[in-house]
C-alpha cells in the first residue's frame, strides 16, 4: 500500500491530490520552484523539497530532481498530476526504476500515445474513427482550413489555425518553436480543421485485471487558443445512441494500448454527429471534477487504488444531474488574451461549500489564495470553479451568480467573460461548438459586467471611501466628514480612470448631506471599506479596497477597478511616438526585424514567450524600425520598450519585413 506520495507538480492539481491523500491517510510530499516557495500547495504538504530555479526546464521538468526528492523524503509513490512530466514515458520509467509506485499508465502506453502522429495510425487500426494526417509540405488549397499541431503535448501550445497557404510557413515555424519550448519536441503535423466542431471527451479508467470503464463524457468546446475555458458533463449535444458509440470507441482506444489508470480519449464531433479521434491524454484531466460531480467518484482515489493493484467493479456508476466547470484565468480577453501577473490582493469566491464531496453546491479547486503572487513562469489559471445541480440551467445560473460576486483584486481576469458565457442564450441552448467566440463576438462576450453608470457610481463610492479613510487617520477633528464646509464652497474633486474612460467626481458634504455633481444619490454611510448609497430610491452597498493606487469597488452591479489619477501629470512618463511596450513580463524568443528595416502595419517585429505561450508583437503602422533595444533571450517587464516604429522617409518605399 502507498504510505507517502510525492506529487511531481504544483498549484491546484497538487492540492487536489493532497486532499484525497489526507482522506486516505497517505503522507504527502510537495516540490516547489523558487517562484512557488510560498505557494499554498507547499504549505499544505507534510514535507516539501526545493527545486532551485524558476523556469520549468530548471525545476518541474527535471526528472532526476523529482526522483531524488522522493528518495530524500521517504516517498514510496509518485503522482505526476497533469502538464509538465505527466505524459513523459522516460519519467515514468525513472520512477519505476527507482523502486517507486507510479500512479499512472505504463510507460509503453504513454509512449504510444505521446506521438499524435503514431497514435492516430494505431487508433485507425483499432477501428476508432480518425481525421487523416496531412504533410505540411504537401498541403493544397483544397485542404484548407487546417490545424498545425504539436505531435507531443497539448493544452493549446504548438497549435495554429491556417486559412491560406501563405500563412502556413509562419504557422509551422511558430508551432514548432512553441512545441520545442513547451515539450522538448518540435515535431508538428497538420490535419483538417473543423470550424464548427464539438470537443467531446470520454473519461476512462482501467485496472490491471482487464476491466475498462468509460465513466462518462464531457464537452469542452468553448476554447480560446485551443485551450479549454468551459467544461461540462454530460454534453448537451450527445444523445444515448451517440454516447454508446463514443464509449465503445474510447474502450477500444484504451484496450489497444493495454491502458491502466485514469485517462481521457478526446474526439472532435461534427454537426452531423460523426466524431473523430483527436488524442488520448494519458493522465488526469484539468476538467475531471465535472465527472466526479455527476458520478460521485473520487478519480484521484481510484488512481491510487489501481496503482495499488485493486480491481474495479464490473461497471461504473451512472451519471446524475449536471456539472459545469470554468477556468478562471489571470488574463485579459479583450486584449488578445494577454496573460497577467502580480499580487492577488483579494481572492474570495462566495458560497463555496465543497472542496470535493459529491452533491449540489459550489466547488473550488485553486492553487492561489489571497496574498498569492501570480508569476510569469507558469500557466495563468487561478482556479477552477465548479457547480453541480439537478439540471444544466440551474448549474449555469448558480455558477454565474457566484462568479459575478467573486472579489478579485490585483490582476485582470476573464471572470466577466465567463459570466457572460454562462448567461448567453446560445450557451443555455447547448449551442457550444469550437466557433463560439467567433460566432458571438469576443468583444461582446468579454464586455465588463459593470456598465458605464455602474463605473460612475463606483467612482463616487471610491471617492467617499477614500475620504472616510482620510478622516479615520486624521489627528484632529476626525468626526467631521471629509470636505465638510459650514458654508457652501467648491467641492472636493477626484479623477479616476477605467480602461481609458475618465470619471471626475466633484462632491461636498454639507448640513444637507451629500452633494455630488451629476449624481442623484444620498449618502447612507461611508467607511474606508464600505459605502452605502441610496440611488434613485434603491439602496446599494459598495465594498471598497485600495491597493497600489487602484480602488477596487465590488457591488451587486459589478466589479470595477479604478485607477486614481494624480492631480499633476509627470512629464517624464511620456513615451516616444511609435513605441511598442511589453504588455506582460516575458522573454524575447525571436526577432523578425532589425533596426532600420522598413515594415508594414501588422508585420511581426518579435515574439515574447510568457506563461508557456508565444505572443506576437506587430508593427502598428507602416514605417521604419527606428529602435530595437531588446535581444533574443532577454527578460522584460511590463512596460519595457521593445521597439520604436517611426515614419518612413518621404522618398522611401516601405517593403516587406525580412
Amino acid at each position: 500500500m502507498i504510505q507517502n506520495l510525492l506529487v511531481a507538480n504544483r498549484g491546484e492539481i497538487a492540492r487536489r491530490v493532497f486532499r484525497t491523500c489526507r482522506d486516505a491517510g497517505i503522507g504527502t510530499v510537495a516540490v516547489f520552484s523558487d517562484a512557488d516557495a510560498a505557494a499554498p500547495h507547499v504549505l499544505e504538504a507534510d514535507a516539501a523539497v526545493r527545486l532551485p530555479g524558476n523556469a520549468p526546464s530548471e525545476t518541474y521538468l527535471r526528472a532526476e530532481l523529482l526522483v531524488k526528492a522522493a528518495a530524500e523524503t521517504g516517498a514510496d509513490a509518485v503522482h505526476p498530476g497533469y502538464g509538465f512530466l505527466s505524459e513523459n514515458a522516460a519519467f515514468a520509467r525513472a520512477v519505476l526504476d527507482a523502486g517507486l509506485t507510479w500512479v499512472g499508465p505504463p510507460p509503453e502506453a504513454i509512449e504510444t500515445m505521446g506521438s499524435k502522429v503514431e497514435s492516430k495510425r494505431l487508433m485507425a487500426a483499432a477501428g476508432v474513427p480518425v481525421l487523416s494526417e496531412l504533410d505540411p509540405d504537401a498541403v493544397t488549397e483544397d485542404d484548407l482550413p487546417l490545424l498545425v499541431k504539436a505531435s507531443a503535448g497539448g493544452g493549446g501550445r504548438g497549435m495554429r489555425v491556417v486559412r491560406s497557404l501563405d500563412e502556413l510557413a509562419e504557422a509551422v515555424e511558430g508551432a514548432s518553436a512553441e512545441a520545442g519550448s513547451a515539450f522538448g519536441d518540435p515535431t508538428v503535423f497538420c490535419e483538417r480543421y473543423l470550424e464548427t466542431g464539438r470537443h467531446i471527451e470520454v473519461q476512462v479508467l482501467a485496472d490491471t485485471h482487464g476491466t475498462v470503464w468509460a465513466v462518462g463524457e464531457r464537452e469542452c468546446s468553448i476554447q480560446r487558443r485551443h485551450q479549454k475555458v468551459v467544461e461540462e458533463a454530460p454534453s448537451p449535444f450527445v444523445d444515448a445512441g451517440m454516447r454508446e458509440e463514443l464509449f465503445e470507441a474510447a474502450r477500444k482506444a484504451a484496450k489497444a494500448i493495454d491502458y491502466v489508470g485514469a485517462g481521457t480519449v478526446e474526439f472532435l464531433a461534427g454537426p452531423d454527429g460523426r466524431f473523430y479521434f483527436l488524442e488520448m491524454n494519458t493522465r488526469l484531466q484539468v476538467e475531471h471534477p465535472v465527472t466526479e460531480n455527476v458520478t460521485g467518484l473520487d478519480l484521484v482515489a481510484l488512481q491510487l487504488r489501481i496503482a495499488e493493484g485493486e480491481r474495479l467493479p464490473a461497471d461504473p456508476p451512472p451519471t446524475v444531474g449536471h456539472s459545469i466547470e470554468v477556468r478562471l484565468y489571470a488574463e485579459d480577453p479583450a486584449a488578445g488574451w494577454q496573460p497577467q501577473s502580480g499580487t492577488l490582493h483579494t481572492f474570495a469566491v462566495p458560497d463555496v461549500d465543497r472542496t470535493f464531496a459529491h452533491g449540489p453546491g459550489l466547488r473550488l479547486d485553486s492553487g492561489f489564495e489571497t496574498g498569492s503572487v501570480v508569476g510569469v513562469h507558469y500557466d495563468p489559471m487561478l482556479a477552477k470553479v465548479i457547480t453541480w445541480a439537478p439540471t444544466r440551467a440551474e448549474a449555469a445560473r448558480r455558477l454565474a451568480k457566484a462568479l459575478a460576486a467573486t472579489k478579485i483584486h490585483g490582476v485582470v481576469t476573464n471572470r466577466d467573460l465567463l459570466v457572460n458565457i454562462l448567461r448567453h442564450e446560445a450557451f443555455l441552448a447547448g449551442e457550444t461548438d469550437t466557433a463560439f467566440f467567433g460566432r458571438h463576438g469576443l468583444d461582446t462576450l468579454a464586455a465588463p459586467l459593470a456598465t458605464v453608470d455602474t463605473e460612475r457610481l463606483a467612482a463616487l463610492a471610491a471617492a467617499l471611501a477614500d475620504a472616510a479613510g482620510n478622516r479615520a487617520s486624521a489627528t484632529t477633528q476626525r468626526r467631521l466628514p471629509s470636505g465638510w464646509r459650514n458654508v457652501r464652497s467648491a467641492g472636493q474633486r477626484k479623477v479616476f480612470t477605467v480602461a481609458g474612460r475618465e470619471y471626475t467626481v466633484v462632491y461636498s458634504l454639507t448640513r444637507d448631506g451629500l452633494r455630488a455633481e451629476g449624481f442623484e444619490a444620498e449618502l447612507v454611510s461611508a467607511e474606508p471599506g464600505r459605502v452605502v448609497l441610496d440611488v434613485a430610491g434603491v439602496r446599494r452597498t459598495f465594498d471598497v479596497a485600495h491597493h497600489d493606487g487602484v480602488s477596487y469597488v465590488d457591488s451587486a452591479l459589478g466589479s470595477v477597478a479604478l485607477k486614481a489619477e494624480p492631480r499633476f501629470a509627470d512629464p517624464d512618463a511620456a513615451l516616444a511616438a511609435g513605441s511598442l511596450v511589453a504588455p506582460m513580463p516575458g522573454t524575447v524568443v525571436r526577432l523578425a526585424v532589425q533596426a532600420g528595416d522598413p515594415v508594414k502595419a501588422g508585420d511581426p517585429l518579435l515574439w515574447l514567450e510568457a506563461m508557456k505561450m508565444e505572443h506576437r508583437i506587430a508593427a502598428p503602422a507602416d514605417g521604419v524600425v527606428a529602435e530595437l533595444p531588446v535581444t533574443v533571450g532577454q527578460q522584460v517587464e511590463v512596460g519595457t520598450i521593445l521597439a520604436v516604429v517611426g515614419d518612413a522617409p518621404s522618398d522611401s518605399v516601405v517593403g516587406e519585413a525580412e
